[in-house]
């Protein structure tokens, strides 16, 4: 499924209700490798169709001898490109393969499976390899070669910078705030400016809120892990203890009635959601962070369950978007949306290398 795909529309609030100012930046989504890759080509070949009485047959006799099951997305007759060429319309042959060079209609068309009469000389033509997934992708495509498309109305609203309306922009802003100064308040302290926040956006609480504490002596104590950590101590369960980093708490969030300890399940369980009616650890949650964390920080954000992140600065050896995109690999058992650029510069000014 795609990260995005389950994503619910976002809609301004009731009519007549006061908007905040548009903000200042934008969250625009990290997606897969496949839907942010150029488009690639490879080479084809097509044939004028000089009698367009034979359109429909020379289509239905090329396809049963030349099926294309991995470019579905080809169409196989275009309008000709040339206005000032006799004939109007061209047909997909085939791809031309390694040995790319000059062919006869002969050598492409086995008879009498396929009736050459009505058809030109063959040429070489380039066309997308893959279906595009992105309205960007679709444009840059169907320049070479008609293509269809299965348009995600959500990615393009997302790319486009229309996915959250001017309330929910303002929530995230006001969240991502509070990181920023979770990352001030390391860096007084002589630690790593990076600071985060669990948020239920079901509610739009706060539940933990973390920072940098790595060390020579705890290295692994990068904000996310003491995030993560901050909520598994919520539930009962935790590793670190933080009580030397008074900028780092959690604040539990609303349990049901007669609920007095939480055991945190197993990873090779079915479901995200415990016999308690309370989630595995950050299922459901959305983490705030003011730098793109590393391999390790999103394999965790992996193992956790976590429901989207967002980011201020890209970092040189992030893996959500500049390096990898681990939240996005379909070999994995999780899969979370992110977003990058919410107070993007404020975010760049925490650390130097970012």
């Amino acid at each position: 499924m795609d990260p995005l795909g389950a994503m619910e529309q976002c809609e301004d609030k009731k009519a007549g209700s006061p908007h905040p100012e548009p903000a200042p930046w934008q969250a625009l989504p990290v997606l897969s490798e496949q839907q942010s890759r150029d488009v690639e080509l490879v080479l084809a070949y097509a044939a004028p169709i000089l009698d367009k009485r034979q359109t429909s047959r020379l289509l239905k006799e090329v396809s049963a001898v030349h099926p294309l099951p991995a470019q579905p997305h080809l169409k196989r007759v275009r309008p000709s490109h040339d206005a000032s060429c006799p004939h109007t319309l061209e047909i997909l042959l085939c791809l031309a393969g390694p040995a790319v060079g000059t062919r006869s209609l002969a050598e492409l068309l086995p008879w009498p499976a396929v009736d050459p009469r009505g058809l030109g000389q063959p040429f070489l033509v380039p066309v997308p390899a893959w279906p595009p997934l992105t309205r960007g992708q679709f444009e840059e495509a169907r320049v070479h070669w008609p293509t269809s498309f299965h348009e995600d109305k959500h990615v393009t609203r997302a790319l486009a910078g229309r996915l959250f309306s001017a309330q929910e922009q303002a929530e995230m802003q006001g969240h991502m705030e509070r990181a920023v100064r979770a990352a001030q308040q390391a860096a007084a302290r002589g630690l790593r400016a990076v600071g985060a926040v669990v948020v239920d956006p079901a509610s739009g609480r706060v539940l933990a809120t973390g920072h940098d504490c790595s060390s020579a002596a705890s290295p692994l104590l990068h904000a996310t892990m003491v995030c993560i950590d901050l909520v598994a101590q919520g539930q009962g369960q935790g590793t670190y203890d933080l009580r030397l980093h008074p900028a780092c708490s959690f604040a539990p969030a609303v349990t049901p009635l007669g609920v007095q300890t939480i055991s945190v399940r197993k990873m090779d369980e079915d479901t995200d959601v415990e016999e308690d009616g309370l989630p595995y650890v950050c299922t459901g949650y959305d983490l705030y962070i003011t730098r793109e964390p590393c391999a390790m920080c999103a394999m965790a954000l992996v193992h956790s369950r976590v429901q989207r992140v967002f980011y201020g600065a890209p970092s040189p050896d992030g893996a959500l978007g500049t390096r990898f995109r681990i939240h996005a690999r379909p070999d994995l058992n999780h899969r979370f949306q992110v977003f990058h650029g919410v107070l993007e510069a404020q975010c760049c000014q925490l650390d130097p290398d970012t």
